[in-house]
């Protein structure tokens, strides 16, 4: 049975009428399925089988207490990419020792307090960056375990905002530097090269960037080997993208047998960094209509979720399929934009949607459990939506939805 699925003409998440959701928590609302995240994590780990391989959810994707728990229960390793981020995943009962430390801009205060919780590896981006893990490192008395992330200049054929591999991007360190960059790392007494990474971008589709990529890690370990470095691993990033409408991504299957076949004669452990492809099609935004707003020229369906609450739409174009809650074959369909009360144009879930409405319909907006609550934000003083986990019958509030009260809570008049 689905996770998702439509029961008696009523979308169901697992056992749960979203209905239901909406009536005990309100709307707009993010709604999970938790046997949705669990299976979508095993699938990673089961197609990497026997190969020695590590699965560090990247924490970006949906950073939720509850989500991370579900992850650190299975023993999941984290991509964190702030020390927040770091903090959640220790809040969440996930180990620090499992974790890798990723992005360009790690401040001092977070570098200090990633080597005092001992992480597994900091994925260096630059030779500052590097230089400033030393520093710190020795002021400690730590020895800081790195990779470096190597920038492959490769297309990932992706949205240019969500593309890491290009040289005009801001990730990663010239591929053509490496090799001198090696030789002062074995000068470094606080530094230990324990890797080679890689991230080329987010919801990729292709498989051969991921090979190509792969191919320049393999090449690069090889160089290193020569350098009498004894490398642990290759971090060949994330990325593999999910179907919101018409791609046709690779399955989990085909991406691990495609990437082991590659990495076949290398001995070092396999790091994974996947988030979307775990948590996207995990969730759900529930909104219910407020207007359904018609003229000569366009329809439009005005909910209660706006930018604010998912942004994506706005900031990428992203389409995301809107279905209703409950099936109603007496409608008749109707062409709409379905928008949200936020005072920008740009505020817009999805354009020219053929729908069955009336006023008050519940919508969910699908494949929103990645990039969805976590880049939600406060814009026209909008209090953050509720988030729920659904397992089998039970519902488990996650996150109580913001009040306005909370919103300037820390705030101070003069």
């Amino acid at each position: 049975m689905s996770h998702f699925h439509y029961h008696k003409n009523e979308l169901h998440i697992e056992k749960v009428p979203l209905s239901k959701i909406a009536e005990h928590f309100g709307t707009p609302c993010y709604v999970y399925s938790r046997a949705a995240l669990e299976n979508n994590w095993q699938a990673f780990d089961d197609a990497f089988g026997e190969t020695p391989h590590r699965i560090c959810y990247a924490v970006k994707a949906n950073s939720t207490l509850a989500v991370l728990n579900i992850f650190a229960q299975k023993n999941s390793g984290f991509d964190i990419v702030s020390r927040g981020e770091l903090e959640r995943v220790i809040a969440a009962g996930g180990d620090p020792n499992n974790t890798v430390f990723s992005g360009v801009g790690k401040q001092i205060n977070e570098i200090e307090f990633a080597l005092n919780k001992e992480i597994a590896c900091f994925n260096v981006e630059s030779i500052p960056e590097l230089e400033r893990i030393r520093d710190i490192a020795k002021r400690l008395g730590k020895i800081a375990r790195i990779a470096l992330r190597i920038n492959p200049n490769i297309d990932a054929r992706t949205h240019p905002y969500i593309a890491t591999g290009l040289y005009e991007n801001k990730f990663g360190i010239d591929v053509q530097e490496i090799l001198s960059l090696i030789k002062k790392i074995k000068k470094m007494p606080n530094i230990h090269l324990i890797g080679i990474a890689c991230h080329i971008g987010s919801q990729l589709t292709e498989l051969d960037p991921f090979l190509e990529a792969a191919k320049h890690l393999i090449d690069l370990t090889n160089q290193v080997n020569a350098e009498d470095i004894q490398l642990k691993q290759i971090n060949i990033g994330g990325g593999l993208g999910v179907c919101y409408q018409h791609e046709n991504p690779p399955a989990i299957t085909e991406y691990a047998a495609a990437l082991k076949e590659q990495l076949a004669h290398s001995a070092l452990e396999i790091i994974l960094e996947p988030g979307r492809a775990i948590v996207a099609n995990a969730g759900i935004l529930l909104t219910r209509i407020e207007y359904l707003k018609r003229s000569s020229h366009k329809n439009f369906a005005i909910v209660d979720a706006g930018m604010n609450d998912l942004i994506r739409p706005a900031l990428y174009d992203a389409w995301h399929d809107i279905i209703p809650i409950k099936l109603r074959p007496d409608l008749p369909e109707e062409t709409y934009d379905v928008v949200g009360p936020v005072c920008e144009s740009a505020d817009f879930l999805g354009k020219n949607r053929k729908l069955a409405l009336e006023q008050n319909t519940l919508l969910a907006v699908c494949s929103a459990g990645a990039y969805g609550f976590g880049m939600s934000s406060n814009y026209n003083s909008r209090p953050r939506a509720a988030e729920v986990m659904i397992e089998g019958n039970k519902i488990h509030l996650i996150r109580q939805r913001e009040s306005v009260n909370d919103l300037f809570s820390n705030e101070f008049l003069i």
